[in-house]
């Protein structure tokens, strides 16, 4: 089946540059699952479907490397002051972590997760989700549910169970410490491993396979020597969340007397296969007290860093010079991080937060910003089928309307994209030729029933965190409302 899409602005990939163009009332066709044309002149007459989409910008399927598949808990740890009150107590982690949810719960939430995901124009995605909820990290049979609720939903991701050594936990004097079971985490690895060889290339190539360990603080260095020899053996992406903290940064020197670089170097996994959510505290930062020491040039020679701007800034961070990455030669992919996974909002901060850490008004550009959810993605993954509309690549794409009456007037359709639209205005999303968003519509989602359900989830992982507090806090002590409800003296102004 061959269908054509036209709009007003249409974003093609030339490849003598290597990079997007701007086609205006063009049209793109796809035949399959794959594009066949980018362009102007093609007879409409000769497809099967013509969707005209009016005022619009249509380009390829965002790439989200660090996509949240679980229920939203920024909602929860964003603003609070005492984060320690929302990780493990050491007491919980010993007398043995009892799971919030079961497989059946565990299950839906994902599900939802992804359906969000393709609502906000997101066509690729590598899932990341909270372990605390969970009885350690994620079971193989828990990724065996993504996968098929991904495929049934039609989106196209990177996947593997998490695993660790270690948990962060909270002393009973407020102290943070990690909890170790080393053997969790070659456990871990083995079924994260086992995953791969079963899944990848499932789902007529839907599904990769991915080694997604949890922070670097949480793995041994002997887990990561394995994780680099198993990544190499299977040739497959590791995630590895690091450069994300201060506190990361002084535990990994206090125990192991390096670098979070430094120890990924040693361990063998800084190369070509490795992906870092959120590599934003290298030396020369604000916040770090060590000048800067190569830490570009190092992040240069991997499959690239994960930026994440509407996160980051949620917790008071932020990646302090966009360009001078981009300028050392890192490939920058996106990743959303966080409910709801908008990653046109979360372009938009990237670009705000260049202009706001670097004082200069030109940093950070739309197209930059817009380069990285697109084509940094792709090169992230090694994928020269994704991230464009070119002839022969996936027939991935976007409709974003620009007509919309909060919109107003369109100017440079990616400034007026990242300024004035958000993940509201994501209208269709074709994943491999099928259309899997329509008119802004999952097909086969009963939108009230799931919200329902995911309302009452995630009041139950709100009451669960009182039981795991290392100061034993009751529900509305941890989370207290914005507003007092009346007569009740409420938090302090």
């Amino acid at each position: 089946m061959k269908t054509l899409v036209t709009a007003s602005h249409v974003i093609g990939y030339d490849p003598g540059t290597d990079d997007h163009v701007l086609l205006r009332d063009a049209q793109v066709v796809y035949e399959g699952n794959r594009i066949v044309h980018v362009g102007h002149g093609h007879d409409p007459a000769a497809c099967d479907e013509v969707l005209d989409a009016g005022l619009a910008l249509v380009g390829p399927g965002f790439v989200d490397l660090d996509a949240l598949a679980d229920i939203d808990h920024a909602l929860l740890d964003t603003w609070h002051a005492d984060g320690r009150g929302l990780q493990w107590s050491e007491e919980y982690a010993l007398r043995g972590p009892v799971p919030v949810f079961d497989a059946e719960d565990r299950a839906f939430l994902r599900a939802y997760a992804l359906t969000q995901l393709v609502r906000n124009g997101i066509t690729t995605a590598m899932p990341i989700a909270a372990e605390t909820h969970g009885e350690w990290a994620e079971t193989y049979d828990d990724l065996v549910s993504v996968a098929d609720s991904a495929a049934r939903i039609g989106l196209r991701m990177y996947l593997g169970p998490s695993y660790r050594a270690g948990v962060p936990v909270v002393t009973p004097d407020g102290e943070r410490a990690i909890h170790w079971r080393p053997e969790r985490g070659d456990e871990g690895l083995a079924e994260a491993v086992r995953f791969v060889r079963d899944v990848d290339g499932a789902h007529d190539g839907l599904i990769r396979g991915a080694l997604l360990p949890c922070r670097i603080e949480t793995l041994t260095p002997e887990l990561m020597r394995a994780t680099a020899r198993a990544a190499e053996e299977l040739d497959c992406p590791v995630r590895l969340h690091c450069l994300q903290g201060t506190g990361e940064r002084e535990k990994l020197a206090g125990r192991h007397g390096t670098t979070p670089l430094g120890l990924l170097e040693e361990t063998g996994l800084l190369g070509r296969r490795l992906l870092v959510p959120h590599a934003v505290y290298i030396g020369g930062h604000s916040q770090v007290e060590a000048p800067y020491a190569g830490e570009l040039d190092a992040l240069a020679r991997i499959a690239g860093i994960v930026h994440c701007p509407h996160t980051m800034v949620r917790y008071g961070a932020a990646l302090e010079d966009f360009d001078r990455y981009r300028a050392a030669g890192v490939n920058i992919a996106m990743g959303t991080d966080s409910f709801p996974p908008d990653m046109i909002r979360n372009m938009d901060y990237g670009t705000n937060l260049s202009k706001l850490t670097t004082g200069r008004p030109e940093a950070g550009s739309a197209a930059d910003y817009y380069r990285a959810a697109t084509l940094g993605g792709a090169r992230a993954l090694g994928r020269d089928d994704l991230g464009r509309l070119a002839p022969g690549a996936l027939a991935d794409l976007v409709v974003v309307r620009l007509d919309g009456p909060r919109t107003g007037p369109v100017d440079d359709p990616i400034r007026t994209l990242l300024m004035n639209a958000s993940g509201a205005d994501v209208d269709t999303v074709v994943i491999d030729g099928r259309t899997v968003l329509a008119a802004g519509r999952v097909p086969g989602v009963d939108e009230t029933a799931w919200r329902t359900r995911a309302q009452g989830l995630f009041d139950r992982m709100k009451n669960a965190y009182a039981g795991r507090d290392y100061r034993h806090r009751a529900t509305e002590e941890l989370f207290p409302d914005s507003f007092p409800a009346p007569g009740s003296p409420g938090p302090a102004a």
